[in-house]
């Protein structure tokens, strides 16, 4: 069931991108005289269609696209037949430049506003609501895993700017618009100084899974629950006991006692635990390789919600902030390129298809997490459409904008071998992203 949800949101996000911007092309292209052949959202085998007017409106099977056929145009579906007989009044191919360039961007500027939309909309209904850092700098500062070890963070440090500047919101720790700065960096407070640790261009790499910020706060050492027939069980180990040392070695967090439980190398082990007040002590030989079974206590809900900061927006208010927020997707989009194309970034870690977007909706129904990944997705579909690959709309946009500045029209061959080669190149991609995609699943 989990599956199907993922799987049904991620459909009808793309169903209602696809078609919004396929719907872009075909008001345009209409409105300037040009007849649409088809409409379709999703790829062929068709699923249901019916004709009104002129035009054949589709929904097939595939959800991964979606096309509108124009005649006389030079599409993907390489339909050259009538191109050697005289353009007709109706076709593509028989307009002024300027009204195929519309055309051609129709479908981007419809997804810009639909992104636009999407992000006033999500502003005003649901405002922000996050943590502030106190929820980590007032309770033992950050637990660092091993790969945030590996810049220089370490488990207690209290991270009190980003790139230089102040911060309230826990979740601009990983914001990708921060790791993706020039010179990003942490400042940090560790022993009473500041350290500035330098955040490298790749970091960001490590939270292409998801690995929600949260999970960075330490655990105080209490017992929350202890597994039957375990060691803990049998030394007696209770609930809300806290251990205050382990072989030796003083202990406040959680993340404490699991770094000498992992690391140690001696059979033997000694516990100190305070439980209301009282000082036990526990001996005990354990290989070194085996559980002790127990788990933390985890902080309350009242406790986290102690941290929880809410911000409500007017509708005016909303706008201006929405329209920035949807058109930060885009820049972030373009420094992510940047790095990738300097080799600061793998390619393989940055990029997910279908099955890492479907893995971002979740396995639940959040209308916010639903709205909030089909706004980003509307932005960068438009900014993909408009790179300039032959297939592509900014394919179409580079040879017409060549067109009107120089008054000369590129040959209908030599647009269909660009269009050729351009879809040899998108389908290349797409092997490479939806391989990506099944190789990070194992």
């Amino acid at each position: 069931m989990d599956i199907v949800v993922m799987v049904a949101q991620i459909i009808l996000s793309l169903s209602i991108l696809v078609g919004l911007h396929e719907m872009g092309h075909l008001l345009a292209a209409k409105y300037f005289g040009m007849r649409v052949e088809q409409f379709s959202i999703g790829f062929p085998p068709k699923l249901f269609k019916f004709n009104y007017g002129e035009t054949e409106y589709a929904i097939s099977a595939i959800p991964l696209g979606g096309y509108v056929k124009i005649s006389g145009m030079i599409d993907e579906s390489l339909d050259t037949d009538t191109l050697s007989e005289e353009p007709q009044p109706w076709e593509f191919r028989s307009k002024p430049a300027w009204q195929r360039l519309i055309v051609m961007l129709g479908g981007i500027i419809v997804n810009v506003i639909t992104g636009i939309v999407i992000f006033i909309g999500i502003t005003y209904m649901w405002g922000d609501t996050y943590f502030n850092k106190g929820l980590y700098n007032d309770n033992g500062g950050i637990m660092a895993y091993e790969f945030t070890q590996e810049i220089g963070l370490k488990s207690g440090d209290k991270i009190t700017k980003i790139n230089g500047n102040d911060y309230e919101d826990i979740q601009e720790i990983i914001n990708p618009a921060n790791l993706l700065s020039e010179n990003a960096s942490y400042t940090v407070l560790r022993d009473g100084k500041e350290i500035v640790i330098n955040i490298p261009g790749d970091f960001i790499e490590n939270f292409s899974g998801g690995t929600p910020v949260v999970n960075w706060m330490r655990f105080p050492a209490v017992i929350g629950s202890v597994s039957p027939g375990s060691l803990a069980e049998k030394l007696g180990f209770e609930v809300n006991d806290t251990f205050t040392s382990i072989n030796g070695s003083a202990v406040t967090y959680q993340d404490e006692v699991m770094e000498i439980l992992r690391s140690r190398t001696q059979d033997s082990l000694f516990f100190t635990l305070n439980r209301k007040g009282e000082e036990l002590a526990f001996k005990v030989s354990h290989p070194a390789d085996s559980t002790v079974g127990f788990y933390p206590l985890a902080p309350t809900e009242e406790f986290i919600k102690k941290y929880e900061e809410r911000r409500e927006y007017g509708f005016f208010a909303s706008i201006p902030l929405g329209t920035e927020r949807a058109f930060s997707v885009v820049f972030l989009q373009i420094k992510a390129f940047g790095k990738m194309f300097s080799g600061e970034l793998n390619p393989i870690k940055s990029l997910s298809g279908p099955v890492g977007i479907a893995k971002l909706y979740g396995t639940e129904w959040d209308w916010f997490r639903f709205w909030r990944i089909t706004g980003l997705l509307s932005m960068i579909l438009a900014f993909m459409n408009l790179l300039p690959i032959p297939a592509l709309d900014g394919g179409h946009v580079v040879f017409l904008s060549a067109e009107i500045i120089s008054g000369r029209k590129p040959s209908d061959k030599f647009l269909e071998v660009a269009q050729k080669i351009g879809m040899v190149l998108l389908l290349a991609l797409m092997v490479f992203i939806i391989g990506n995609d099944i190789i990070k699943l194992f």
